[in-house]
């Protein structure tokens, strides 16, 4: 069965860095997108990166040139690289297989 765990979200002042990871399993990792989304306090879910199997990379407005996603085929394993982090990163972050399975979502703050 798919899974996504994901991990390194915390608290972080804006200006600051931070790198989640998501830890697939259950499906052929290397021949499938993957993604992060986020949802913030009264927004709706957003797409912020998205990765292919041949590593080709789209990233939301508000992210690029801040944000990086990245994948390791070996480890089955999607990070996200955040940085110049901005209050308004402030959200729930979510780990997508494909558009079809999620994780359970890691808590980013941003805050002084």
């Amino acid at each position: 069965q798919v899974q996504l765990v994901e991990s390194g979200g915390g608290l972080v002042q804006p200006g600051g860095s931070l790198r989640l990871s998501c830890a697939a399993s259950g499906f052929s990792f290397s021949f499938y997108r993957m993604s992060w989304y986020r949802q913030a306090p009264g927004k709706e879910r957003e797409l912020v990166a998205l990765i292919t199997s041949a590593s080709s990379t789209n990233y939301a407005d508000s992210v690029k040139g801040r944000f990086i996603i990245s994948r390791d085929n070996a480890k089955n394993t999607v990070y996200l690289q955040m940085n110049s982090l901005k209050p308004e990163d402030t959200a729930v972050y979510y780990c997508n297989a494909f558009g079809a399975y999620w994780g359970q979502g890691t808590q980013v703050t941003v805050s002084s």
